[in-house]
């Protein structure tokens, strides 16, 4: 059986403003309030980040439950979906709950439907064919992974280095799916923190041999703070395929040398915005949720969002 749609309070009235609020884990350092209209709609879509703090995070579902009308969960996943199979990560469920019936998104259909589209939409300006294709976590983003694998990409599958520190690389998903469902029912009983940066982690960076994978690919893509943390300082030449992205962030970037960034979601006001938020805002629309990928693709579609393609200016 699956989760139950819960029905987000918009109604039948357009006229009204949506508001849809991302509860994350990651750094307060990062809230922003921004304006979108998508489909029609006014959307007020705000991030509220607690430090890595579960309590307060919880705390904040629970104030705002019933006062907006869809909530993203930001730092974490609620679940992850890889070869078909679905592992629910349990201290992001009990999180949830928190939001009573309001819904709470991830991002994660976004994920299978708006990313798994990107490669095929930035053909024409970046070749995947044969390129080196490094991904930092490829169960959070299953279905760019797929794309890369089928637009004829070289990928080297890096979550056992990455989430738990295991120097051990893959190339295949159909080998990498079989791993993962002896290792992720374990792993997804485990804190947050212990698995994914959160709070001031992900303003740090590491030095160590996972630099060292950067080296070796053409791109990079998947989450914006794996990326962030273990990044070696020069990244000549490299395309980098993510989201949630500040203007600083490009900036970084493009000082480090990279080639190209493509943000998965659109950027509003010179930031990419988190898949959580965007997907929290097609649920608002709808007035229900989660949304089946079905309908969220359709949505998706009728917005024409199409992903970002950043490329630093080249030096007079």
């Amino acid at each position: 059986m699956g989760t139950p749609e819960r029905r987000a309070p918009a109604g039948g009235d357009v006229a009204r403003p949506l508001r849809v609020v991302s509860v994350s884990l990651g750094s307060p350092a990062r809230d922003a309030v921004r304006d979108l209209t998508l489909l029609g709609r006014h959307v007020r879509l705000e991030r509220i980040g607690t430090n890595g703090d579960v309590r307060a995070a919880a705390a904040t579902f629970a104030r705002l439950a019933g006062e907006v009308d869809a909530f993203g969960l930001g730092g974490t996943d609620l679940h992850l979906r890889v070869a078909g199979r679905r592992y629910r990560i349990a201290q992001s469920a009990r999180l949830a709950r928190h939001a009573g019936a309001t819904p709470v998104v991830c991002g994660a259909g976004l994920k299978d439907t708006l990313e798994r589209g990107v490669p095929a939409r930035i053909a024409d300006r970046i070749d995947l064919a044969g390129a080196r294709v490094l991904l930092p976590s490829a169960v959070d983003r299953w279905g760019l992974a797929e794309a890369l694998r089928d637009a004829g990409a070289d990928l080297t599958i890096g979550d056992l280095a990455f989430l738990l520190g295991v120097p051990r690389a893959m190339h295949d998903l159909d080998a990498f799916a079989r791993v993962v469902r002896v290792v992720a029912p374990p792993v997804v009983r485990l804190p947050i923190g212990w698995i994914y940066p959160t709070g001031a982690k992900q303003g740090t960076t590491d030095g160590g041999w996972r630099r060292r994978w950067f080296e070796a690919a053409d791109v990079v893509a998947g989450d914006w703070h794996l990326v962030r943390r273990f990044a070696p300082p020069d990244l000549s030449g490299l395309t980098v395929i993510t989201n949630t992205t500040t203007a600083e962030d490009l900036a970084d970037l493009g000082a480090r040398g990279a080639r190209a960034v493509v943000t998965t979601t659109p950027r509003l006001e010179g930031r990419s915005l988190p898949t959580n938020l965007l997907e929290a805002a097609f649920t608002a629309i709808a007035g229900r949720g989660p949304l089946p990928h079905a309908d969220l693709a359709a949505m998706v579609a009728e917005a024409d969002l199409a992903p970002d393609v950043w490329r630093p200016p080249r030096p007079a």
